[in-house]
């Protein structure tokens, strides 16, 4: 066997494995947080449509400021153990004892935990119908010597790394709240991959190291634009703002730059580009 070439980012399309841990109390399937298949593949193609720019959907934009970032997501196609896969992996958590850890990726690692230097490790949390519009989602970062990495939620040695999102928020829905077209998995993603939030550490300076997005020194909420730093507009439909879902539909160059950086230079994200998940048993 030959080993793969390793794409080039920034030049080739990069493609990363998904897993998607779906974490339910035994509903049936389709019912509650027991996702079916149709509603978690829907949200890996908006996943994607977000990060290509996909034109005709939600998140193409003409910005001169946004790009596609060539990175596209692959539901996994085998284990750990070499098995064929959707890349869904169903947990009943009633067959199951754990610790309670909190909420965070080493407590919902304790029901799955694939490699990951091989897959993107992505839980969808069994949380109760009242958090809906409160509890969205939140991500592990890389360390890297980029700027601003101290900002990010950096897993500590023996921790558990992935995104956790409420099985409210994953995925379109008709729920009451402005989180209802998949966008939360596209914002932590950008933070899985070493993006900030746009205003950074609240510091008009220095704020998400991104010189193409307006510096803003608040939280960006909302779908209404508003004066951030030195009397410039805030981008917002950025996705690393918290706005609602039917406004975001940009990354900047500078932001796709930086996430390049990461797949480059991390070791553990850089080999996610040759995972064996990426092809056939």
């Amino acid at each position: 066997m030959t080993t793969p070439e390793i794409p080039e980012p920034g030049e080739d399309i990069v493609f990363l494995p998904l897993v998607i841990h779906v974490v339910h109390s035994g509903e049936p399937l389709g019912t509650g947080p027991n996702l079916s298949l149709e509603r978690i593949v829907r949200q890996i193609e908006i996943l994607n449509e977000d990060f290509r720019r996909k034109e005709g959907s939600r998140g193409h934009n003409n910005d001169p400021d946004g790009g596609d970032t060539k990175i596209e997501f692959v539901l996994a196609k085998q284990t750990p153990e070499g098995k064929p896969t959707n890349g869904v992996n169903r947990i009943d958590t009633t067959q199951i004892k754990t610790r309670e850890l909190g909420y965070n990726q080493t407590h919902y690692a304790q029901y799955a935990y694939w490699n990951p230097s091989q897959y993107i490790n992505i839980w969808t949390t069994p949380l109760p119908e009242s958090t809906e519009c409160m509890v969205l989602g939140n991500a592990t970062g890389p360390k890297t010597d980029l700027p601003g990495t101290e900002h990010l939620a950096l897993p500590g040695p023996n921790d558990a790394e992935g995104i956790l999102v409420n099985w409210i928020h994953f995925g379109e829905s008709n729920i009451d709240c402005h989180a209802r077209y998949g966008r939360t998995l596209t914002h932590e993603m950008g933070h899985y991959l070493g993006l900030l939030h746009t205003w950074g550490a609240k510091d008009c300076a220095l704020n998400d190291y991104c010189d193409d997005t307006p510096a803003v020194d608040r939280e960006v909420f909302g779908r209404e634009a508003f004066k951030g730093c030195n009397g410039e507009t805030v981008m917002i439909g950025n996705y690393m703002n918290y706005t609602h879902d039917d406004v975001m539909n940009i990354f900047t160059h500078d932001q796709i730059a930086r996430m390049h950086y990461v797949l480059k230079n991390h070791t553990g994200r850089n080999a996610l580009t040759r995972s064996i998940a990426l092809k056939n048993p």
